[in-house]
């Protein structure tokens, strides 16, 4: 039978908790970060602290469930949606390879997918606020593209998906496995640009 994810009380200072907290866990990481100087950075008592989160990995749960959605609503905001196709998957993938890679993305990754075991809706959470929300705006993306004859597609899930896994090429399961400490920008930049020429060498539309 599946457990629920543990439920979060929240009240007059939990988004200033929440403010603490993830400037303390963007500084420290998750296992450098000590419940004592997220209470100070935020501002509060750690017994106010822990009436909110009982313990610091809830606390870094709710901090990455935040943040996931930040992250997917500063995407969409940079999409034009009339653009051609390789400037939009040009400056999504780009955004997309810099956060999974980075050091919160990474924590983030690693923390929900040790959660889920234990809590299968801390990872359903994360999924829908997160990866799918992202997803489904690249597919609305894909289907506006291939209406404007710019795109040739017959499932976007499939193509949304595909494309995301050529934007991890290279350098996501190095990072992931700590082969690699970090991603350089130009990396970051040759990869998405190869990820967008496959891409459109598979989906793009022929020229009449």
């Amino acid at each position: 039978m599946n457990q629920h994810a543990p439920v979060i009380r929240k009240g007059r200072k939990f988004h200033q908790v929440l403010d603490g907290a993830r400037k303390v866990f963007m500084s420290d990481g998750f296992e450098g970060a000590s419940v004592d100087d997220i209470a100070k950075v935020a501002g509060v008592s750690k017994a106010t602290l822990y009436s909110y989160f009982p313990d610091k990995r809830l606390l870094f749960l709710e901090v990455a469930n935040a943040e996931c959605q930040r992250q997917a609503q500063t995407a969409i905001e940079m999409v034009n949606t009339d653009a051609p196709p390789r400037d939009v998957l040009t400056a999504a993938g780009r955004h997309f390879l810099t956060f999974i890679t980075s050091s919160l993305g990474q924590q983030i990754f690693r923390t929900f997918v040790a959660e889920s075991g234990r809590f299968p809706e801390v990872g359903r959470q994360f999924y829908l606020t997160g990866p799918n929300v992202m997803r489904e705006e690249l597919v609305d993306y894909i289907r506006m593209a291939a209406d404007r004859g710019e795109l040739e597609i017959s499932d976007p899930y499939i193509a949304a998906d595909q494309f995301a896994e050529l934007c991890k090429s290279e350098v996501w399961i190095r990072r992931l496995l700590g082969v690699i400490d970090e991603v350089p920008q130009e990396d970051i930049f040759r990869i998405i640009d190869e990820a967008v020429e496959t891409f459109l060498a598979r989906y793009g539309a022929t020229p009449a």
